[in-house]
């Protein structure tokens, strides 16, 4: 193979509301934890575990504006993006280093405002992608498969 790959596609929960900064000329960026869950069986206690798995994400201008006015805590999302590691030096000289996931797709599974407008219909998707500055189009796809 003659290139590398790095590419995070994680489904999981918001432990958190996004917390957005601005800065000058119009840029932004959110930031959110999101849950993943594994769960098995204990071999020898037949016990079911279930382990989390917590992933900083972060989002950028258009996309980040978009996840903050949709999302909130405990909405399910679909995100598309990949891995970066950063360092700097804490108070005490100390180097410290915090891996995130830059997302560059998101899709919305559920949100509490989709199931709050409709508790008997079934939310929307929403494809979010920050390569334009249009809004999202809900997509309600009544495909086969």
């Amino acid at each position: 193979m003659a290139g590398t790959l790095n590419k995070v596609m994680l489904i999981g929960h918001l432990g958190d509301e996004i917390k957005m900064h601005f800065f000058e000329g119009g840029n932004s960026i959110g930031r959110f934890p999101v849950a993943t869950n594994e769960t098995y069986t204990n071999r020898q206690t037949g016990e079911r575990v279930t382990t989390t798995e917590w992933h900083n994400v972060v989002v950028r201008n258009k996309l980040a504006e978009i996840c903050e006015k949709y999302l909130s805590k405990g909405d399910k999302v679909y995100v598309e993006g990949r891995i970066k590691t950063r360092q700097w030096d804490d108070q005490s000289g100390n180097k410290r280093y915090s891996t995130e996931i830059h997302a560059v797709e998101m899709t919305f599974l559920t949100t509490k405002k989709d199931l709050d407008n409709s508790s008997s219909k079934p939310p929307v998707n929403q494809t979010t992608k920050p390569k334009s500055d249009e809004t999202p189009q809900e997509t309600d796809d009544d495909l086969p498969f």
